[in-house]
């Protein structure tokens, strides 16, 4: 688990940082100029860093890729589980489902409570918590529930039903704080700065500054970088994972009126 950055901050620290080592490249690279001497095997070291860049830059960004859809993925599966379960609530005396039914209405709710996007912190985690409370509650209403049943229907069906939809939670708690160890980042912001030192100190040999070239340069590292960190914390970003909660909302509303 890692702390959690700010895609916006880290594309902004890094995107000057690339304009201040293009700029200090360029002018390295006008003073070498000026002595008039060559240094072989520049052209080596640059392909050498530039390839490993890109290969940090791939292997980062399909990282975010998959876990985003591994993200999306558990949110599908515990809509499932929470169907599921709620569907055995059948095997229990007629007299016991009305309330553990409601309970799992409740439960929908807070959990989406729980999962929401809002900032406040307060918030999220006072959902997290009725979520738990509401575990706890239907687990102890379907063993006493299950203990009425004659046979072992409800035992072998409901009651691991039920446990999948608690397991699911920690699962997805899990994943959501998933993400590559604070040194890749780091590294690709190194990379991206020795890079921009390179970039800037080849572009002098020019004589003009191509702004042309520059922007995109620019353009091209900041973006790759932002989406990538953008995948990696879907719950603040652009890419936000909270599309696919209507999942576990349709489960819900499939359930009747609250």
């Amino acid at each position: 688990m890692t702390s959690e950055i700010s895609p916006v901050l880290f594309t902004a620290f890094l995107l000057v940082g690339i304009i201040a080592c293009l700029s200090l490249g360029r002018r390295l690279g006008l003073r070498h100029r000026g002595d008039g001497t060559e240094v072989p095997g520049v052209s080596t070291i640059d392909g050498a860093l530039f390839g490993l860049f890109g290969l940090v830059i791939a292997f980062t960004f399909s990282g975010a890729v998959t876990r985003f859809e591994a993200r999306r993925d558990i949110i599908r599966e515990e809509a499932n589980d929470i169907g599921t379960a709620y569907l055995r609530l059948d095997l229990l005396p007629a007299a016991r489902q009305p309330a553990l039914r409601q309970d799992f209405r409740d439960y929908v709710r807070a959990r989406l409570d729980s999962l929401n996007d809002r900032e406040d912190a307060a918030f999220r985690a006072a959902g997290a918590a009725h979520v738990t409370a509401l575990q706890n509650d239907i687990w102890t209403k379907a063993l006493a529930a299950a203990a009425e049943v004659q046979g072992p229907q409800a035992t072998t069906l409901l009651l691991p039903a039920i446990n999948d939809v608690i397991d699911i939670t920690t699962t997805h708690a899990v994943a959501e704080e998933t993400h590559p160890p604070l040194v890749i980042y780091g590294m690709l912001a190194v990379l991206a700065w020795a890079s921009s030192l390179n970039a800037g100190f080849a572009m002098a040999g020019a004589g003009r500054r191509s702004m042309v070239h520059t922007v995109g340069f620019v353009a091209g590292i900041t973006l790759s970088s932002y989406v990538i960190l953008d995948l990696e914390y879907p719950r603040s970003g652009l890419f936000r994972i909270s599309s696919a909660d209507h999942i576990i909302r349709d489960a819900g509303a499939a359930m009747g009126p609250r």
